[in-house]
Order: structure tokens, then sequence, then C-alpha cells
């Protein structure tokens, strides 16, 4: 239980705060619980989108939809993506180390910069297309069901990132998460995530969609293969993984997800 309080701590803005004394450790083993924390907030997601629903067209239940995921975590995760975007536009000198270096320093710099926005701007963009998409599609609450596992798909796509990954830094938050996390955490994390995706599409949705109900679990191996080419395209680039590259791999996995999630739908239905 310490370590999903812990999770919802650290990924929302929701008031959840645990006492005592907290370690790197008990900060790194929260990891395992991230698929819940992603639940947590999948369950804000729906519940709006099911309310706005009654209400506004889909185009504004979308808007509003985004709007919630940004708020929920404080956007902290765009900033993440701004970040890492406006690090990964420094022109290279020739120099691996130079830039990596130079790369780090923008990415810890406090401003945003032109290609930061430009990248907060697209994700949000393909979101709103998406989720308007999927929110249209006549598939009835699974639609909705879609909304709900999205967090939960974008915060364990995190988790293998960490366990393969090394710290392109010696401190920050990022480092305490970068690194330590075991084998077991790892297992944890992805059969919380698999449980709750398949209580919601294989147990509910197996009947409604026939064999094509299990197909939205090949998400995994596709999410777990992106999570290790980022971890090698960011320790080229910059060394290793940072916060901020954990925050714009949940963002573009979140994008991903989607994606995937609406070419299921358009299969299934």
């Amino acid at each position: 239980m310490r370590s999903i309080l812990l999770a919802i701590q650290f990924l929302t803005i929701l008031p959840v705060r645990v006492g005592g004394d907290i370690s790197d450790r008990d900060i790194a083993r929260c990891s395992s619980a991230f698929p819940v924390a992603g639940a947590l907030q999948g369950l804000i997601l729906f519940a709006t989108a099911a309310g706005l629903s009654m209400i506004f067209p889909v185009g504004i239940v979308s808007a509003f939809v985004i709007a919630m995921s940004i708020l929920i975590n404080g956007g902290f995760h765009l900033d993440g993506l701004a970040d890492t975007f406006d690090a990964l536009a420094v022109k290279s000198s020739g120099n691996l180390m130079v830039d990596r270096g130079k790369r780090l320093a923008v990415m810890k710099d406090s401003t945003t910069g032109a290609i930061g926005v430009v990248a907060i701007v697209t994700v949000i963009l393909l979101k709103f297309v998406l989720v308007s998409t999927v929110l249209a599609l006549p598939a009835g609450v699974a639609s909705l069901a879609v909304l709900f596992l999205m967090p939960v798909f974008s915060k364990w796509l995190m988790v293998p990132a960490m366990y393969h990954g090394t710290s392109a830094r010696a401190d920050g938050l990022g480092k305490m998460f970068i690194g330590p996390d075991t084998p077991a955490m790892l297992m944890v994390s992805s059969i919380l995530a698999l449980a709750i995706f398949g209580v919601i599409f294989v147990l509910r949705y197996a009947r409604q969609f026939g064999p094509d109900g299990w197909l939205m679990l090949g998400i995994f191996p596709a999410g777990y293969l992106i999570s290790l080419a980022a971890v090698h395209f960011f320790s080229f680039k910059f060394g290793g993984l940072t916060g901020d590259t954990l925050g714009a791999l949940s963002e573009v996995g979140e994008i991903f997800y989607l994606t995937g999630a609406c070419l299921w739908l358009q299969h299934s239905i």
C-alpha cells in the first residue's frame, strides 16, 4: 500500500502524502505500482468522458478529457517532453561527449524553447484527434474503457525503461528511479498492468468482440520494444535517461496507445 501511495504522490497532483521517512529505495520501489496510479488517473478520465458525453458533442468532450489528463499530473510529463525535445534540437558539434553535455544543460534549463513548445502542441493535437476518433466510434463503453486504460499503459511503459536504462545524471529525481529497478519490480508492474487490461478487455469485451477482444493485449510487447528503443536512443543522445526523458516516453506512449486502440476498435466493431 505504501508503494501505491508513493506512486500516486509522485505521478499525480492528488492530495496524497506519505508520512514518515521516505528513502531512495522506497521511491524506487513505488515504480512497481505505477499502473495502479495510472488506473486512478484513468478512472478520472473515464468519469470525465462519461459525464460530459451526456451534455456535449465529441469534440468538446475530447478537449476536456485531454485537459483533465494534463491537470491530473500538473503537466509534469509534458514539461519533460518539452525539455527533451529542446535538448534533442541542439546541433551536433561532432564531439559526442561535448554534445551530450550541451544537451543535458539545455534539458536542465527552466525555460522552454521553440522546439519544446512545438512538441507540446503536436502531442496535444494528436491526442485530441485520437481521443475524438475513439469517442466517435460506435463502440459504446469500450471507447470509455480505452480512455481509462491509457494512463495505465503510459505509466507502465516507463518501468521497463527504468529497469534497462542507466541515469545520465548523478543526481535529480530521475536518478532515484533509473537503475534501482529489480526484475521483481518490473514483473510486479507488468503483472498489474496486464491484470487491469485483462479484466477490462478480455473478461468484458471478449464476449462483445469475440477473439478480437484479446488483440489489444498485443500492445504490451510492442510497448516493451518501444521502451527498449527509447533507452538506446536516449543513451546515445544523452548518455542515459533522465526524469525528463521518462516523461517524454510516457507522453509518446499515450500517442502510441491511442493509435493502437483506434486500429483495434475499428477492426473489432
